[in-house]
């Protein structure tokens, strides 16, 4: 059997997507010197926010995601960021490849949530791997499964992330509002000839009439 190990090495913004992209860079190895033919790869990528301490600015963002700071010993639990599919060429020894993972800055999601109240430090990951390796020995053609146990640490600094939004979304968020919402912040804005958005918004914050 391949005696594989996994290691996440790198995490960076992919310069050139389409949409905002992170690449996570595995580094995978194996140890008995067997020649893989090939690996089809399901990757999990859980964020553990207990494995962090957090400013008073970041608890009070976090507040809306796991509550008061009082129940944190409760509710800050490992979430879901992601799960994606990689496909890892032939290899014997070790070989690196990138997972690259779609990203959404929407608010309205733990993840966008999360890394939104992040001011500095790093996001602590965890990434899981599953799949199927395809080996060619002596023997012929071998096909086993990667073991469900197998996981690699990443420890992703938020300046990463900040990178990543400031490419697609320089100096703004998004937020999802009902349409009845919008229909009244169109009038308001109508009524007071507010010019924008943001303006609107400001007024009301200002506790304009």
């Amino acid at each position: 059997m391949a005696e594989l190990t996994f290691d996440c090495i790198d995490v960076r913004p992919v310069k050139y997507a389409a949409a905002p992209t992170l690449a996570f860079k595995l580094r995978i190895s194996e140890l008995t010197g067997q020649p893989v033919h090939a690996m089809v790869l399901r990757v999990q990528i859980r964020i553990e926010p207990q494995r962090r301490r957090y400013a008073d600015g970041e608890s009070e963002l976090l507040t809306h995601l796991f509550g008061d700071r009082s129940r944190w010993g409760e509710t800050l639990k490992p979430f879901q960021f992601a799960t994606i599919s990689v496909t890892v060429p032939a290899f014997t020894g070790a070989t690196e490849v990138d997972a690259e993972v779609p990203c959404t800055y929407d608010l309205e999601v733990a993840a966008g949530k999360y890394f939104h109240a992040l001011s500095d430090g790093v996001v602590p990951m965890v990434l899981l791997f599953s799949g199927t390796v395809f080996g060619k020995g002596e023997p012929g053609f071998w096909v086993e499964q990667v073991p469900w146990h197998t996981q690699a640490e990443c420890r992703m600094p938020v300046a990463v992330w900040d990178e990543l939004v400031s490419r697609y979304f320089p100096n703004v968020a998004w937020v999802k509002l009902p349409r009845d919402t919008v229909d009244a912040l169109l009038k308001y804005k109508a009524q007071h000839a507010i010019p924008t958005w943001e303006a609107a918004i400001e007024h009301l914050l200002a506790g304009e009439p």
